[in-house]
């Protein structure tokens, strides 16, 4: 489930229809934010089965004027370690010139067929700000298949801070069109940030 909107109010009212320990997401996210007015803000509940566990979790994106603000919560069951449940919830506060990359990657259903603005089946927002990068190494070659030197290795690194999937199917074609106009909020605010507007 994703909510958008623009005031701190209507932030507030989704975290609660997001039903997902509203209280703790909320204190959390309004202490993150402060005083600075929401311009744009994203919620997006999402339930995982791990093993024979399911797991709830929620990642609230809130947009100011001059910041990226990042806040997930994740619950624990009871176990050996700790006899009673728990929540943890973390947030991120990330100066919007900072942004490196929004991506936006969207799977659409018979491409042959697509009619412009209509919903992809998924889509995938993906922040970059150069907290996490991910790296991936392979041995290096050269183009001599009877060559047996060691060329040491060569690769990729990937801004991967943070990236959410949200799906027509698993979370509803309103979810979809929210993800997209946050992420549209957000690429308009990084691309004014950076032309010093």
């Amino acid at each position: 489930m994703a909510k958008t909107g623009t005031t701190t109010q209507g932030l507030r009212a989704a975290i609660e229809r997001s039903g997902y320990y509203p209280a703790l997401v909320a204190e959390a996210v309004e202490a993150a934010v402060g005083g600075e007015p929401v311009a744009s803000y994203l919620v997006h509940q999402e339930t995982t089965f791990d093993s024979n566990e399911v797991r709830r979790h929620v990642t609230v994106l809130v947009l100011t004027e001059h910041r990226f603000v990042v806040s997930h919560t994740d619950e624990q069951a009871a176990d050996t370690s700790s006899p009673t449940p728990s929540a943890t919830t973390s947030t991120e506060s990330v100066k919007l010139d900072r942004i490196s990359s929004v991506v936006v990657s969207r799977v659409v259903a018979n491409p042959e067929k697509y009619v412009p603005g209509s919903l992809p089946r998924e889509v995938v927002l993906t922040i970059g700000w150069g907290a996490v990068s991910r790296i991936d190494l392979e041995p290096a070659a050269c183009g001599d298949p009877n060559c047996e030197a060691d060329h040491g290795y060569t690769g990729s690194s990937t801004a991967d801070d943070l990236s959410l999937r949200v799906s027509e199917a698993g979370d509803g074609p309103d979810a979809v069109r929210q993800t997209l106009a946050f992420a549209q909020s957000l690429s308009e605010a990084t691309a004014a940030t950076a032309s010093g507007r």
